[in-house]
């Protein structure tokens, strides 16, 4: 089953929704990623655009409730300094989030890194 279009992820890694697939819980109890989006998006958590739900499959960016954790704190951080949009740049990748609607708009691996540019942005946090 897929949720934006992202698929539920199996040992950290995106699959296809007819198998059986699981991600790890911050506690180290395995929970859906479904599940876990749908839980983040019914409180002041981040959503995901279908955009960055499509990036995220695209690029096999591995999500877990502590990946969201992190991110939810990054945005937190920037929107005290005044962020409207930012980029959230830590170990699984980059993430541009804007911060006045609590979206990632799209997502990009660290392999896809190399010699990009982002526009569009006013602020970068580091994770």
């Amino acid at each position: 089953m897929e949720i934006n279009g992202v698929h539920r992820l199996e040992n950290g890694r995106a699959g296809s929704g007819g198998q059986s697939q699981q991600a790890a819980g911050a506690d180290g109890n395995q929970m859906s990623f479904e599940r876990l989006l749908r839980q983040q998006a019914g409180g002041d958590g981040l959503s995901f655009s279908k955009h960055a739900a499509k990036r995220m499959n695209e690029r096999g960016l591995a999500f877990d409730s502590q990946l969201m954790s992190n991110l939810e704190h990054a945005v937190e951080d920037a929107r005290k300094k005044g962020a409207r949009d930012v980029a959230v740049i830590g170990a699984q990748g980059v993430f541009i989030v804007n911060v006045p609607n609590n979206t990632v708009v799209t997502t990009m691996s660290q392999s896809d890194m190399k010699e990009r540019v982002f526009t569009n942005i006013d602020s970068a946090v580091l994770m």
